[in-house]
């Protein structure tokens, strides 16, 4: 199985000016490709593809205003514009949007190397066009006998550089089945409450470091706008703290999820919409910082790593609102309500408790049948409430019933 290992590096000036060249001229022509792409499109109904701009490239290089493409490697090169390609592809597939235009200021800085831009014996890399090795400190080994077949080089808003080398990693093996299986709510008063009745505290990085931020973003804004040197410093100073938020909300959620994915044979959660929830203007910033999305992605990608199964249960299932005891529907339930009790049977249900056993025992209903519906039942009111259906991920949505457009917890 593929697997990426990140390490930081540190360039001498030598090197740091090759890549930041090597940077520039990636932009460069992953923007002369799109803007090509665009025009021959929009003009004669044409489609590019990949073969067709690594020709313009080598046409490009010729050139006296582009000649400047040739003092770096071209494997960096080649790769934009497969990725370019691949941009395209998922917009054709109507799984992205149209590909825009990098920034040099705001864009990503990367330059991708396959087998043939680098050399890598004995623990020591070395880029194309470059004569001596990286400086990479070793935070942990690469996997016994692997070797890179992809390096990534990127530099973040901090200054920071790191590469990334994608490898083979046999020691990736199915851990052994459990017959364990946990439902997993998440919130902001809590990070996480599982179905086990533990609750995960929010450590709430950004907002430890708010009144650093503020200051810091304060004394960028006093900067005038430009090139100059002191407002650079002020942007990297604010990248920095952005970045140590980064780094401990990611390690926190990597722990996090890997003892999930150790424990549980199957892991069930919400599927939640948090492109659509941040639009809250009130919540936006919490939502942010819990960062439930990239929790979502490790467990998803650390489950197969491990054989292990996660569920995602339809958004529109009423999982606070929903009794798991008797299965009575409550007819409204603000956020603001955290402890209820049950009209039928008199239970009385912590909201995040209560959703992650529902959202357990949904979860389990689609290993079984594909498809959990519970039984009809009377709302205290005396209404009946339609039968509800939950699918996991991979499973056509169901339809959307009034009943089922629930509060989000």
């Amino acid at each position: 199985m593929k697997r990426a290992f990140k390490y930081r590096f540190y360039p001498n000036d030598v090197q740091a000016a090759e890549l930041l060249r090597t940077f520039g001229c990636v932009r460069k022509v992953y923007n002369l490709a799109l803007a090509a792409r665009t025009e021959a499109w929009a003009t004669r109904q044409e489609r590019v593809n990949y073969n067709a701009t690594s020709v313009m490239l080598t046409a490009w290089k010729k050139t006296e205003e582009l000649a400047f493409l040739s003092d770096v490697s071209s494997v960096p090169l080649q790769q934009t514009l497969r990725h370019l390609q691949a941009a395209f592809a998922q917009f054709f597939s109507k799984r992205a949007k149209y590909p825009r235009f990098k920034s040099r200021k705001r864009s990503r800085k990367s330059a991708e190397y396959t087998t043939s831009g680098f050399r890598f014996r004995d623990g020591r890399l070395t880029l194309a066009k470059m004569t001596d090795p990286l400086e990479i400190v070793w935070s942990r080994p690469l996997p016994e006998q692997a070797t890179p077949s992809t390096v990534t080089v990127s530099q973040d808003a901090a200054g920071r550089w790191f590469v990334s080398m994608l490898c083979d990693d046999l020691t990736l093996q199915p851990l052994p089945a459990a017959d364990v299986a946990v439902g997993i709510d998440v919130g902001l008063d809590h990070l996480l409450t599982l179905s086990t009745g533990e609750k995960i505290t929010n450590p709430r990085h950004e907002r430890r470091d708010r009144a650093r931020l503020a200051r810091a973003q304060r004394e960028l804004s006093r900067k005038a706008k430009g090139d100059g040197t002191n407002r650079a410093n002020a942007r990297r100073k604010v990248a920095r703290i952005h970045a140590r938020i980064a780094d401990r909300r990611r390690d926190m959620l990597h722990k996090l999820t890997t003892r999930l994915v150790r424990e549980n044979q199957t892991l069930v959660i919400e599927d939640l919409t948090v492109r659509n929830m941040v639009k809250n203007h009130t919540l936006a910033r919490a939502i942010s910082d819990a960062s439930w999305s990239e929790f979502r992605s490790m467990l998803e990608y650390k489950a197969a790593w491990y054989g292990r199964e996660v569920i995602a249960v339809d958004r529109f299932f009423p999982s606070s609102k929903l009794c798991s005891v008797c299965g009575t529907l409550q007819k409204k339930m603000p956020l603001s309500v955290r402890t209820w009790m049950c009209d039928s049977c008199g239970t009385t249900h912590d909201r995040d408790l209560n959703a992650a056993n529902n959202l357990l025992a949904a979860g389990l209903a689609v290993t079984v049948c594909g498809a959990g519906v519970r039984p009809q039942r009377s709302t205290p009111g005396g209404q009946s409430v339609t039968k509800q259906k939950t699918h996991g991920a991979s499973r056509r949505n169901p339809p959307r019933s009034r009943e089922g457009r629930g509060q989000h917890q």
